[in-house]
């Protein structure tokens, strides 16, 4: 079918030098053969449809009104195997301009220059720590010698899009919204052109069914209480109306301290692991493998009553000596054990604030290789480009079933459904005192 669009098609691998080709780059050439074809014999099927379609329109002197009319100048389409050229056929459609119609083919359209899966390969490489100047050796390294337009000003123009897409993302409607666990953490970074650290202030949430999501990225000011606390109202002013159940993050005061006056109502969890690292660093080294075997019995034991056990063991064994790591310990001792009134499935989720320090560890791989974005709002539209790559390899929530009960108000106890406890003791009730049954 495609001989009759009258488009020449060269044998691409006539073009080079055979003996200067290796098995690879021949294969490659065979691919963008095919690719042509096809896509030249794609847009040849459908520009016929459109013209069939159309047959019936006729002038006075009975002549076609929608016609085909040669073709638009050729132009080149990047793909995943390198340059495509192709040639669209030109309609000409010659009713009055109140009823012409414009073809435009599906496979191709209009002022396409890059396919999908290219648009998503750029911004990953330089996400992924690609510099601006090395993305032209880079592409050609992947695409062939003959990637075109892929220079370095074309990441300035990508980078000011995601500025754009940043700003329209930070003012998005909240209303219907519902997060049962809210994390929070702030995010240092080195900023090249800058003296102090930038510091961002990160929001990540559950929704009821589940599903993991970024609320909010914000440039503060080293997680103050008044820079937490309008990102609070922010939320609210958009439409985050119901309070989380729980919240979870670190001892940076700035953030409980604006979380109780925006969402009062909200429990509050300390994060272990920043506990655990606070309590180690006021311990000599020789002790840190002990003590931290000693916090984990905390963490890991299956009820309230063992986690005090255990936490009391840690206090007795090194209050006498290590006074300020104790210290450090016991005035968070209701907030670290928050966690065992919720869902056992979710007690790995919601003891650390893993999900925004996993998430973001990328970011600091990526300003190693480049010793940190050259501007505050350059790391901050990154951050928020990397979290939006994180986010679709983002799973549920274990349990996530139970948050249901939790919107509810059903209480947990040691991670149990209180229903389910009462229905285990009536069940063991029976088992021990069978009933009698009468004699006849």
């Amino acid at each position: 079918m495609f001989e009759s669009n009258g488009s020449s098609i060269s044998d691409p691998i006539a073009k080079s030098d055979s003996g200067a080709d290796s098995p690879r780059d021949a294969l490659t050439e065979i691919l963008r053969a095919g690719a042509q074809k096809m896509l030249a014999a794609a847009i040849e099927q459908e520009v016929a449809s459109y013209v069939a379609e159309r047959a019936g329109l006729l002038d006075d002197g009975g002549h076609r009104l929608v016609v085909r009319n040669g073709f638009l100048p050729e132009r080149e389409i990047m793909t995943g195997v390198g340059t495509v050229p192709v040639k669209q056929p030109r309609v000409r459609d010659k009713r009055s301009p109140e009823q012409r119609e414009f073809f435009t083919p599906a496979v191709l359209p209009k002022y396409l220059r890059k396919t999908k899966s290219m648009e998503e390969l750029i911004p990953w490489l330089y996400l992924k720590g690609i510099s601006t100047n090395d993305f032209p050796e880079a592409l050609q390294s992947l695409l062939g010698t003959d990637a075109k337009g892929l220079s370095a000003s074309t990441i300035t123009r990508l980078k000011s899009v995601w500025e754009d897409e940043y700003a329209e993302w930070s003012k998005r409607s909240l209303a219907g919204k519902r997060y049962v666990y809210l994390w929070a953490d702030g995010i240092y970074c080195n900023v090249r052109l800058e003296n102090d650290r930038q510091c961002l202030l990160v929001l990540m949430g559950a929704t009821a069914d589940g599903t993991k999501e970024l609320i909010a990225v914000v440039d503060g000011v080293r997680e103050s209480e008044l820079s937490w606390k309008e990102v609070l109202l922010n939320l609210k002013s958009r439409g985050l109306e119901q309070a989380p159940e729980l919240a979870i993050g670190d001892g940076a005061l700035g953030f409980w301290k604006a979380l109780r006056q925006i969402f009062p109502t909200t429990r509050e969890q300390r994060c272990t692991v920043h506990k655990t690292a606070n309590v180690l660093n006021k311990l000599p080294k020789s002790l840190q493998p002990q003590a931290k075997r000693l916090l984990h019995d905390i963490w890991q034991a299956p009820s309230r009553a063992e986690a005090n056990q255990a936490f009391d063991l840690f206090l007795d064994t090194f209050e006498a000596k290590y006074l300020q790591a104790t210290e450090c310990l016991a005035k968070d001792r209701d907030e670290l054990l928050v966690f065992y009134d919720f869902p056992a499935e979710n007690w790995c989720h919601i003891r650390t604030t893993n999900p925004i320090e996993s998430t973001f560890a990328t970011i600091r791989l990526r300003h190693r290789k480049t010793r940190g974005c050259g501007s505050a709002k350059a790391s901050l539209t990154m951050m928020f480009k990397l979290a939006q790559s994180a986010a679709k390899g983002w799973r549920k929530l274990r349990g996530h079933t139970h948050l249901k009960d939790l919107i509810r108000g059903v209480r947990f106890i040691d991670g149990e459904n209180e229903h389910s406890l009462k229905e285990k003791k009536l069940q063991r009730s029976s088992e021990n005192n069978p009933s009698k049954e009468t004699a006849a």
